[in-house]
C-alpha cells in the first residue's frame, strides 16, 4: 500500500502543494502540461486522497454504525444483509458492533461510533436496556438514529418493527384453533419491549378464547442462551405440568431446545405436544420435526431501517426538517410439522 502524499508529489515535480491539489481537481488556472504531469505521477505512485481529510471537508464519514444484541441469531444476520445492500448502493461502509445483550457494552459502542463521526446509527437494543440517556445522547449529538426490532418507545427517532403483540396473539389463536387448550409460553426477559409485547399477545389470545390465563405456565428465558433456556425450561415445564399440550416460544432457538428435550425423552411432536417458534430461522425448516413459526421479515427490516437512516442523513446535509417514521412490517404463521 503506497501512501503517497500531496507533499511528495509537489516535491518531486518542484511545484507547490496547492498547485498539485488544484491540478488533481481540474482547476482552470493550472496549465495542461502541469495537470498532465501531476495526474501521471499520482497514478504511477498510486496516490489516493486521504479519505479522512476529504471527510473533514465534506463533513461526511461515508460510514454508518450498526449495533445489534447478538450475531448468532439468524434473524440478525438477515437484518445485516438488508442493511449492507442499502449501504452498498450508496457507497457507505457499515461498522457492525455487538452489544452481547449488555447495556454497558451498548453505551461504550455508542461513544465509539460518535467518536468515529459516523453519519448515522442503526440499533436494536440489548435485553438490559431500560434507561435511554445514551440513546438521547445520539440525538443531542444531532446524529440520525433509527431503532429496529428491540426499540425504546420513549426515544424520539424513527423505528422499524413488527407488531409483536399481534404476531403473538395470532400465533396463540392459531394453536387454539388447532384444538390445543393447555398452552405454555416460554417468554423472553422482562425488559425488552418485544418480549413484553409477545407475552401480552399470548395472554390476550387465551382470554379472548375463554382459556383462563395460568401464570405457572409461563417460563422465563433470560440466560442469553436461547437453546439451553428452551431445553431446561422444557424439562421443568413437562415435569410440573405433564398435561401441557402446546408451547409457544419467544424465539426459534428456544423452540429447538424444547424439541431436543422432547425427542430425547420420547415425547411425540405434534401428537403429544405442539411447539411453535418465532422468527423463521433457516434452522427451523431443517430440524426434525420441522418447526412451525412466526415469520419475521429480517431482510426487509434491515433494508427499510437503512433506507430511512440514509434519507435522514441526506435531510441533515441539506438542512431539511426530518419527520420521524414508525414502520410496522407484517408477520404470519408458517405451519410445519411441529404443529
Amino acid at each position: 500500500m503506497n501512501n503517497t502524499t500531496l507533499k511528495e508529489i509537489a516535491n518531486q515535480l518542484g511545484i507547490s502543494i496547492t498547485t498539485v491539489s488544484k491540478a488533481l481537481k481540474g482547476y482552470a488556472d493550472v496549465s495542461a502540461a502541469t495537470k498532465k504531469a501531476v495526474v501521471d505521477l499520482a497514478q504511477k505512485t498510486h496516490y489516493s486522497p486521504n479519505s479522512f481529510a476529504v471527510n473533514l471537508r465534506t463533513k461526511e464519514s461515508k460510514t454508518i454504525g450498526l449495533i445489534i444484541p447478538t450475531l448468532v441469531h439468524d434473524f440478525f444476520s438477515t437484518v445485516i444483509q438488508g442493511i449492507l445492500e442499502e449501504a452498498d448502493k450508496r457507497d457507505y461502509l457499515v461498522i457492525i458492533l455487538q452489544s452481547n445483550e449488555k447495556l454497558e457494552f451498548e453505551k461504550k459502542q455508542i461513544d465509539l461510533l460518535l467518536n468515529k463521526r459516523v453519519d448515522g446509527i442503526l440499533m436494536s437494543l440489548s435485553n438490559e436496556t431500560g434507561e435511554f440517556q445514551h440513546l438521547n445522547s445520539i440525538i443531542n449529538h444531532e446524529t440520525p438514529l433509527v431503532l429496529f426490532d428491540k426499540i425504546a418507545k420513549l426515544v424520539n427517532c424513527s423505528k422499524v418493527t413488527i407488531n409483536d403483540r399481534k404476531a403473538s396473539y395470532d400465533a396463540v389463536c392459531y394453536l387454539v384453533n388447532k384444538g390445543y387448550k393447555k398452552i405454555a409460553h416460554f417468554r423472553g426477559s422482562y425488559m425488552p419491549q418485544n418480549s413484553i409485547d409477545r407475552f401480552l399477545g399470548y395472554k390476550k389470545a387465551l382470554e379472548d378464547n375463554n382459556i383462563i390465563y395460568d401464570p405457572s405456565l409461563v417460563f422465563l428465558c433470560e440466560n442469553n442462551n436461547d437453546f439451553d433456556d428452551g431445553y431446561e425450561n422444557a424439562k421443568k415445564a413437562l415435569n410440573q405440568h405433564p398435561d401441557i399440550d402446546a408451547i409457544f416460544a419467544i424465539t426459534d432457538l428456544v423452540a429447538i431446545g424444547i424439541i431436543k428435550y422432547c425427542n430425547e425423552i420420547g415425547i411425540s411432536i405434534p401428537n403429544q405436544i405442539a411447539v411453535l417458534g418465532f422468527s423463521n430461522w433457516f434452522m427451523s425448516s431443517v430440524i426434525t420435526p420441522k418447526l412451525s413459526t412466526v415469520d419475521q421479515p429480517g431482510f426487509e427490516i434491515g433494508k427499510q431501517s437503512a433506507a430511512i437512516l440514509f434519507d435522514e442523513i441526506k435531510s441533515k446535509k441539506s438542512n431539511t426538517a426530518v419527520t420521524f417514521q414508525s414502520i410496522e412490517l407484517p408477520t404470519y404463521v408458517i405451519e410445519r410439522e411441529s404443529t
